[in-house]
């Protein structure tokens, strides 16, 4: 037997068998069965020789491989079978496949090749068709395949539907080889469909055939002849048919397992590696790289391909591409080995950190491993082609030049592109050079984050090669006809395969970009593997296209030409074509899903190329060149964007990916454009800050803070704002702002917007900011919550443009086909009209997409090419093009060109929750400029509410925006998960403003009625409502004000006479202030938490709040700056010293810290505050007094600036100071503060002859000088005063002042007092103000019109002196007497908590309204009359308000509630006020008072306010009593008789009405819901039916009184059952009720969480459900699977299963937290944040499992939960807070909070799980341990996947504030308040399970 040998040289190397040559050329092959080895030939009479690509087989009649062989036909259609597979030598590995394959072809049994991925598999079956001479039909199965793709499909032709055999049905008939290749990818219900063509070679067909097997049709021919089985419809099935399957063993790999009967009909075959030294052999016979380089990385290769590295968890390293690379190094030696390989398995994106050293340690076995720290220094020139579809590059690589030959475009243009808009970097240059090696050999990927460039580079390269470019955007539900093939019908209803831009791409040798690898199903993709590694593809319609010398191959062998090859449906692919993907790199050891796409099968796909972001060098480079001029302005930004991207904490590194390189350029282009721009505005709306998680916000907040981008300052006010931007069009210019442009002028103004719209400050604000980015050709993006007036906003900014707008809303049925096109029948066609995104191309009109959150990202991700670079391809096959690019494609027919004009408007809900969309912004913002839309800021609510509402009253709209305002910002706290809008104002004000007299608490529940049954949402709707005032369930007689009592008539009690004799002078002096400004003054801003009080009953008082007070800090003073409209509240606090300036109708404070400003506390000295506030030009300034050391302030607290106002010299005010700092007793120094409003006050000493007239309008201070010791000044007007002697003698002070305002002289008259009838002379207090002269006629009963002042004394309510100080003649003194107080006891006096008042009358007790003539008192309640206190009552009160009313001759006593803590400084407080109160007039004659407790509150007193407040009040809250007509209400009609537990149901079924079920709704007497007399509540679970509210109040007492007894019962029984008693609950009833908000809250985000994951989708090809607007030609033509329906959503076949999130709590036990809690309830607070823990994530154990450990003195690791056991009752979880507390009270001193915060980070990833949590509560006293913040970073941050979070709950000093600044940002928390450690957690956990996937 001889043999012709075709290579020798392969031959010898390949060792079939032992051979040897013959003299005449010929070689000896010894056939004998007992060689191993296989020999391979083909046999044609007594010759056999080798088959190969040079011979053919037409005339063979027989193949062998060994001992097996098989005679060969010929093929009917040898274009159909496979060419150029068989190499010249064939490995033995391969030969022993090839004879099993052959063994099993010879017993008719269908095979199944598995194995790895690769394209090994497939490749042998085309071998063996190629051997075998058999032709094939082959399929590629995917998800989308249906049973039409396999049997027939119905087409139409001439209007009439034909069946069109499938791949099957003709491989079946023809006897030609059927290959599926991806069985795991079908649909389980696909396959089974030849489960009977596979056992018995028989099939039905739609067409009504049936396919029988040849034996059997060969038994019907004896009986029946040929023509009657046709006629019978008998098809025969030829005995040449077989199936090859391809697949991936299941479950090692993701996809469908295989159904048991399919497998039970295939014979398997394990197709694996080449053994080493057979690769070896291949690399060596293709590859002239150095052998030992080429033996190293095949052995790394087997490293990781062996049973170790899968037990590691490593990816299959996809060695079929390994020959690739090996040319690449053939062709540039010196390119680097590891760089190479890293394109075959780029291990740094797919693998953890662990997973990388192990890589990286097989790398250094080898010698492969080479740091890329240093990048090398490449380039790469392209010089003109050189032949046709090739291109010469000259690579420059490390100094050394190679030239390769790489394919190039079909261009005619020169190939070196220009370089306009792409900057050429070096790493650019070194990028492309590898780049072009990859393109010489394979497809290619590119893998980079968003905005880093990608595509800038891949169209650059197209450029430089000469490539055009289809861009093609790949999504999610994309399928195998989407890619490759889509259906539609001609003009004359026929249907057609019309080619994707993929196809078009390989026939016209096109450059083919895949954009979005890791969106797109991993099993679509999978497709197109035989298009990538064999350059051949069959389509849908049967079309073969082959690569360029398979073609040539069959055009010569069967002598076909061109013409009769496309008849056959064959045409060449492009030699030039090659396929470049892009996508985001995975996340390296990330569960399932997108973030791990690049399966072990996509790796075999492509060589891949990770392209980093650039350094700040190229980027200072690239922005430079682009935007000349810009890279010095963003230096700063560029350092800051630097930091975020080269952080470890995935917070910080989230941020910068919305400060990509794309995103620079754009804010370069802006602040070139407007220079005056702030870079952290720039920065806070690239990166939508607003609407940012709190931890990410505080993150970038605080990088931004070391980066020194600090926010810009914004002095203007409110007010300024409104008046200062505006907008109007005139003369074709539209101004916002400062910002002006053209007025457009469209042919056509039908779609210009015209609408409603009201300005206001900040929707101006936003639109002058659109109006800058679409004057630079940006595309908008919107995002903001629902209501906020997005569409309004983008609406009025087309509609001032006079821009023509085409509107899309997206939902979550939203496909890529629908928008682009929307398909309709018309007449039996097919017809594919435009949507609105087409037309506003075509017309150069604005598109707005609305609700672009709603739809999948991957639908909304096609828009990504078309902003980017213009393009997009539409379903029906046109391509939208740039204008740029128009010239190119001007010779087709299916091109729309983009209208210059046409512009995009993005309209999105923000991310997270509570909206739970698709994060647009996340997935496409940096392509867009971003700009967040927030609900208007009060003031610009309130206007725009006015023009909607002008009739309703201001006071309601402000209520209801600032009511709404609080409930938004619990929306973004999570608290509740309803985020209101402006939306729901307005049409409450409109509704206000149509129906006057509803009411506003009628007209809320418009909107509050949706949370009616949420009682949790309820009580804090309410709550909010009732702080600002909006009296929900209130009544119209639920008023609550104070008795009125008679005031005694007035009698004269004194006259008053100036003295008769010589006026005398008194000495003065001047001198010139001066304002000695203080170095520094700590200030903070801070919210008031504002309540309104007659949220539920009409008192005299109108709201309170309380100031942020320490518990040692004591008030001193109050004061109101009386504003034009609004008012100003001063608080100062000593112990220590400290100003509150308050603005109530902004609800916001300002804290001074003056600790500083005024000398220690120590020792006895207490320092006796005196506020004033000042008028005038210095209104909202106060000067502040301290009488013990006679300081003087001047504050402006506006500007935060203290000033000391010096009267006396240096040496003058030195002496002072000593004098007082040694001397024991001193007089105190007084002010008289009745005219500082004309910022004017007197100061002096008791008993002292000098005065100082301080003068701030002129800058002076006056010294006058007394004949007498003074004890009291009072200033009656500016110029008058009345002075009183030691001897309580008065004298009147007269000033005369020059023009320049300097007192020039002082005249003093005695005032001489003469008491009338047996009045007692009294200490008179003057009062600043007069009565106008109605009031004074009614006070004193008669008639007068005179100066007066008011007077107080201890003897008289109040009196009123008429005709001073102005007259001359006799003033005339009338009192209203008080009767003598009863004495009260000591113990009585102790026990209120007072003490014996001093004898100095107290001016920050009184006050005087002069608008309503009322004197108001602040007493202590002993020395209220007995008579006003009711009877019973508690006395629980500050005191009280004695309400004296001069003109109504009327006296009330108004209570004021109890402070919420008392001071323990009672005799300090006495000195300030025996009241513990203290109170000041404000503008519109209400009160202000101030509590001991920090509480202020505001009053309103005067009749006629009361009388005009109470009907508003009423008015709000509406009528209800009016006729309407008949409503029905549903009565039960049964009396309740007695409360019982009832039956219980075993079957669970509702039950309604009645009263014999337990759990039922409706009824009456049994435990239920919505019923009346039950004993208690009991959740069946069933629909609640409610009776009304007045049956339930008609129920009996006794019958109340019962079902509270069974309760109670019940509620013990309860307890004993879980053995806990009373005493217990309520202990722990103390700590869950702090929380029990909180808890509710993260329980609404995590069941929208679960929610969102349960949300259906659409499952396509079904027979039932809704028509399929992809599949109407399918249903034209009769097809069945037209339909989808919504199923639940199933994970990935083969993806991991999910997994629960684990959390540790690490609370601080030891026993400083025992010790400390008395002082700031540390221990208490990490108590109530376990509590939290336990009941919030109870029920959810699936999701989420949780351990709580302690530390302390004893050890690190105290168990208090176990994730295994938690706690499943109130009294297991009492027993955690029990063991916590005793634990701190009995362990060991010490801390060791490293060594806990270690272990839990270690232990916690133990268990697997999809997210990790780890959460620190500590006090800040680490120090004292010598716990460096350094040390407690690095333990938080040790474990990467492993969120660790520190919350300090306790510090001293600023111990927390420096420990958090050292900490990573967003990594610590401090909180102080107890209210706050559950909002933390909940921020904690809401901010990282949104981010998850």
């Amino acid at each position: 037997m001889v043999v012709r040998m075709i290579s020798h040289a392969r031959l010898v190397g390949n060792g079939l068998g032992k051979l040897r040559v013959l003299g005449n050329g010929l070689i000896r092959w010894p056939c004998s069965e007992s060689h191993l080895a296989l020999g391979l030939g083909v046999k044609s009479g007594d010759n056999m020789r080798w088959f190969s690509s040079q011979t053919t087989s037409a005339d063979a009649e027989t193949v062998s491989i060994g001992d097996v062989s098989m005679k060969l036909k010929k093929s009917t259609h040898p274009e159909l079978v496979p060419k150029t597979y068989l190499p010249d030598s064939i490995p033995q590995t391969t030969l022993h496949h090839l004879r099993f394959m052959l063994q099993k072809d010879i017993l008719g049994q269908d095979l199944f090749l598995i194995g790895p991925p690769g394209p090994h598999k497939r490749a042998l079956a085309m071998q063996y068709l190629e051997l075998t001479n058999r032709e094939v039909e082959y399929i590629a199965l995917s998800r989308d395949t249906t049973e039409n793709d396999l049997k027939q499909r119905r087409e139409i032709r001439q209007g009439n539907a034909y069946h069109i055999d499938q791949c099957a049905v003709k491989a079946a008939i023809h006897g030609r080889v059927l290959v599926l290749e991806g069985i795991e990818k079908a649909e389980r219900n696909v396959l089974p469909v030849l489960n009977n063509l596979l056992e018995n070679r028989e099939m039905l067909l739609d067409d009504g055939r049936f396919l029988v097997s040849s034996e059997r049709y060969e038994k019907l021919l004896k009986d029946y002849s040929e023509e009657e089985l046709q006629e019978w419809k008998m098809v025969r099935v030829n005995e040449n048919f077989r199936v090859i399957a391809i697949g991936l063993p299941v479950p090692r790999y993701q996809g469908n397992p295989l159904d048991p009967p399919l497998r039970s009909r295939f014979q398997a075959r394990d197709v694996n590696m080449l053994p080493f030294k057979q690769e070896l052999e291949h690399l060596y016979a293709n590859s002239n790289a150095p052998p030992d380089v080429l033996s190293k990385m095949l052995s790394f290769a087997f490293t990781l391909l062996s049973q170790e590295s899968s037990t590691l968890g490593l990816p299959d390293f996809p060695i079929c591409n390994l020959d690739k690379v090996a040319q690449v190094l053939a062709a540039c030696p010196n390119a680097s080995v590891m760089n190479l390989l890293q394109r075959l398995y780029p291990y740094k994106l797919i693998l953890p950190k662990d997973g990388q050293s192990s890589v990286e340690d097989a790398l250094k076995t080898f010698e492969l491993f080479s740091p890329l720290d240093k990048e090398a220094v490449a380039s790469a020139v392209v010089s003109n082609a050189t032949k046709a579809n090739s291109a010469s590059v000259e690579i420059n690589y490390n100094g050394s030049q190679h030239v390769i030959q790489v394919p190039r475009g079909v261009r005619e243009e020169r190939l070196q592109p220009t370089t306009e808009q792409f900057v050429m970097t070096a790493y650019h240059d070194a990028f492309t050079a590898d780049l072009l090696q990859s393109h010489m050999v394979h497809d290619f990927a590119l893998l980079g984050t968003k905005g880093c460039g990608k595509s800038a580079v891949v169209n650059h390269l197209a450029k430089m090669l000469g490539y055009q470019v289809e861009p093609i955007m790949l999504y999610q539900d994309m399928t195998a006809r989407d890619l490759l093939q889509q259906r539609r019908t001609l003009a004359d209803g026929d249907t057609t395969w019309m080619p994707s831009p993929l196809v078009t791409a390989a026939l016209e040798g096109s450059l083919a970009i895949l954009d979005g690898l890791h969106r797109i199903n991993a099993g679509t993709l999978a497709i197109l593997q035989r298009l990538i590694h064999d350059r051949e593809l069959t389509l849908l319609d049967g079309t073969r296209l082959l690569r360029l010398d398979r073609y040539e191959s069959i055009k010569q062998e069967q002598g076909l030409t061109d013409t009769e090859l496309k008849e056959r449906g064959i045409y060449p692919i492009h030699p030039s074509f090659r396929i470049v993907g892009l996508a985001e790199p995975p996340v390296a050891g990330a569960g399932s899903g997108e973030k791990r796409w690049l399966t072990p099968e996509l790796l075999t796909m492509f060589l891949y190329h990770h392209m980093r972001p650039l350094n700040m060098q190229e980027e200072t480079s690239v922005l430079e060149t682009l935007v000349p001029g810009s890279a010095s302005q963003l230096q700063p930004l560029l350092k800051f964007v630097h930091s975020l991207r080269s952080s470890a904490d995935p917070t910080v590194l989230s941020l910068s990916s919305s400060l990509s390189t794309r995103q620079l350029l754009r804010v370069a282009r802006r602040l070139s454009r407007y220079p005056g721009e702030s870079l952290h505005d720039a920065v806070h709306k690239a990166c939508l800050a607003r609407f940012l998680p709190p931890m990410a916000k505080q993150a970038l907040d605080q990088h931004l803070e070391e980066a020194k981008i600090s926010k810009r300052e914004d002095t203007s006010t409110e007010q300024n704002i409104e008046r200062a931007i505006t907008c109007g069009v005139q003369g074709g210019k539209l101004r916002i702002g400062s910002t002006e442009t053209s007025v457009h002028e469209p042919e056509s103004a039908v779609m210009v917007p015209d609408i409603l719209f009201y300005e206001n400050a900040q929707h101006l604000t936003v639109m002058e900011d659109m109006l800058k980015d679409f004057m630079l050709g940006e595309h908008l993006l919107l995002v903001g919550n629902q209501g906020v007036g997005k569409n309004k906003v983008v609406d009025r900014f087309l509609q001032l443009l006079n821009r023509p707008r085409e509107y899309l809303q997206l939902h979550r049925d939203t496909t890529v086909q629908l928008l682009t096109l929307q398909p309709t029948v018309k007449e039996g066609l097919i017809v594919y009209e435009d949507s609105p995104l087409v037309r506003a191309v075509k017309l150069g009109h604005v598109l707005v997409v609305d609700e672009a959150d709603k739809a999948p990202t991957h639908v909304t991700c096609i828009l990504k090419s078309l902003v980017e670079s213009g393009e997009m391809i539409l379903a029906d096959g046109r391509r939208i093009v740039a204008p740029d690019d128009a010239d190119m494609f001007a010779t087709r027919d299916n091109v729309i060109v983009m209208h210059p004009d046409f512009r995009m408007i993005v309209l999105a809900n923000r991310p997270g929750f509570p909206f739970l969309g698709n994060d647009f912004f996340g997935a496409l913002g940096d392509i867009y400029s971003c700009h967040a839309v927030d609900n208007p800021d009060k003031s610009s609510e309130v206007e725009m509410l006015r023009k909607y509402g002008p009739d309703v009253p201001v006071d309601t709209m402000e209520k209801l925006v600032f009511a709404f305002s609080d409930l938004r910002s619990m929306a973004d706290e999570g608290l509740i998960s309803y985020p209101y809008s402006t939306r729901e104002v307005v049409n409450m004000v409109r509704h206000l403003q149509k129906f006057p007299d509803e009411g506003i608490v009628n007209v809320v529940r418009n909107v509050f009625d949706f949370d009616q049954y949420n009682q949790e949402v309820k009580e804090t709707i309410i709550n909010t409502m009732h702080k600002h005032g909006i009296p929900i369930g209130a009544r119209a007689d639920d008023v609550t004000l104070a008795t009125e009592l008679s005031l005694p008539a007035p009698v004269m009690t004194s006259l008053w006479n100036l003295s008769s004799g010589a006026d005398r002078l008194c000495p003065v002096e001047f001198r010139e202030l001066t304002l000695k400004e203080h170095s520094w003054v700590e200030s903070k801003a801070y919210k008031l938490d504002k309540v309104d009080a007659r949220s539920s009953r009409f008192t005299e008082q109108q709201s309170y709040w309380n100031i942020s007070m320490h518990e040692s800090n004591i008030v001193a003073d109050v004061a109101v700056t009386i504003g034009e409209e609004k008012d100003t509240v001063h608080v100062v606090t000593c112990n220590p010293v400290s100003l509150h300036t308050i603005y109530p109708e902004k609800q916001n404070a300002m804290y001074m810290d003056l600790f500083d400003v005024f000398p220690t506390t120590l020792g006895a000295y207490r320092p006796k505050l005196k506020i004033l506030p000042l008028g005038q030009q210095l209104s909202g300034c106060v000067v502040l007094h301290e009488e013990r050391a006679n300081l003087t302030w001047f504050i402006n607290p506006e500007t935060t600036t203290v000033s000391r106002i010096q009267m006396t010299t240096f040496m003058e005010s030195l002496t002072d100071h000593v004098a007082w700092r040694f001397q024991d007793e001193k007089q105190p120094y007084k002010i008289a503060p009745e005219c500082s409003y004309e910022n004017i006050f007197i100061l002096y000493q008791y008993g002292s002859e000098h005065l100082n007239v301080v003068d701030l309008n002129v800058g002076l201070s006056f010294t006058v000088t007394l004949p007498f010791g003074a004890s009291r000044i009072q200033m009656a007007a500016q110029d008058k005063w009345m002075a009183t002697d030691a001897d309580e003698r008065k004298h009147l002070l007269t000033s005369t002042r020059d023009k320049s305002g300097v007192i020039t002289a002082c005249k003093i008259q005695a005032l001489n007092t003469k008491p009338v009838g047996d009045a007692q002379q009294a200490v008179d207090v003057l009062l600043p103000g007069e009565l106008e002269s109605s009031l004074l006629s009614k006070a004193i009963g008669q008639r007068i019109t005179s100066p007066n002042r008011a007077l107080t004394s201890a003897d008289s309510y109040a009196s009123v002196a008429v005709g001073f100080p102005d007259l001359t003649s006799e003033i005339e003194v009338f009192s209203f007497p008080r009767e003598p107080l009863q004495e009260v006891s000591p113990q009585s006096k102790d026990s209120l908590d007072i003490e014996q008042p001093t004898s100095r009358h107290q001016l920050s007790t009184v006050a005087f309204l002069p608008s309503s003539g009322q004197v108001v008192k602040a007493l202590p309640t002993w020395k209220v009359p007995p008579n006003v206190i009711p009877k019973g009552s508690k006395q629980d009160h500050s005191g009280y308000l004695e309400v004296i009313d001069l003109a109504q001759h009327k006296l009330r006593y108004i209570p004021i509630p109890a402070p919420a803590s008392r001071s323990p400084y009672k005799s300090w407080l006495q000195e300030i006020s025996d009241s513990n109160v203290v109170i000041s007039p404000k503008r519109d004659g209400g009160l202000v008072t101030v509590d001991t407790g920090g509480c202020v509150r505001l009053w309103e007193t005067g009749v006629s306010d009361l009388e005009r407040s109470l009907v508003e009040w009423r008015r709000m809250l509406g009528s209800d009593d009016k006729p309407l007509q008949v409503t029905i209400e549903r009565e039960s009609g049964n009396p309740v008789s007695g409360p019982k537990h009832g039956k219980v149901d075993s079957t669970g079924a509702p039950h309604v009405g009645g009263n014999t079920w337990a759990g039922g709704t409706g009824g009456r007497d049994t435990p239920g819901l919505g019923g009346k007399g039950g004993p208690y509540r009991l959740d069946a679970g069933h629909p609640v039916y409610q009776v009304s509210d007045a049956e339930k109040d008609a129920v009996p007492e006794e019958v109340k009184k019962a079902a509270r007894e069974m309760g109670q019962k019940a509620f013990k029984e309860r307890l004993r059952e879980i053995e806990m008693s009373e005493y217990d609950a309520e202990m722990y009833e103390k700590f869950a009720s702090n929380v029990r908000h909180q808890v509710k809250s993260l329980r609404v985000i995590l069941d929208s969480l679960q929610a969102k994951e349960k949300e259906r989708q659409w499952k396509r090809n079904e027979t039932t459900g809704d028509l399929d607007d992809q599949k109407l030609i399918e249903g034209l033509v009769g097809e069945k699977g037209i339909y989808k329906r919504r199923v639940e959503q199933k994970p990935e076949p083969g993806s991991p299963q999910e997994k629960p999130k684990r959390l540790k709590l690490v609370v601080d036990v030891s026993g400083s937290m025992y010790r400390f809690n008395g002082l700031d309830g540390r221990l208490e607070r990490s108590m109530e944040a376990a509590v939290m823990v336990m009941e919030a994530f109870e029920k959810y154990e699936q999701k989420f499992k949780y351990d709580i450990t302690g530390h302390s003195g004893d050890g690190y690791d105290l168990a208090l939960v176990e994730s295994s056991r938690p706690p499943t009752n109130n009294k297991e979880r009492l027993n955690v807070l029990k063991t916590m507390h005793a634990h701190s009270q009995f362990c060991y001193s010490g801390d060791h909070t490293l060594e806990a915060i270690r272990h839990a980070v270690k232990s916690i990833t133990k268990d697997d799980a999809d997210e990790y949590f780890v959460v620190l509560l500590s006090d800040a006293n680490l120090d004292r341990y010598g716990i460096r913040p350094e040390k407690l970073a690095k333990a938080l941050t040790a474990e990467e996947k492993v969120n660790a979070f520190a919350i300090f709950i306790g510090t001293l000093g600023n111990q927390a504030e420096r420990l958090k600044k050292n900490l990573p940002a967003g990594r610590s928390f401090i909180c102080l308040d107890t209210k706050e450690i559950p909002q933390v957690l909940q921020t904690i956990f809401t901010s990282t399970l949104l981010a998850s996937p």
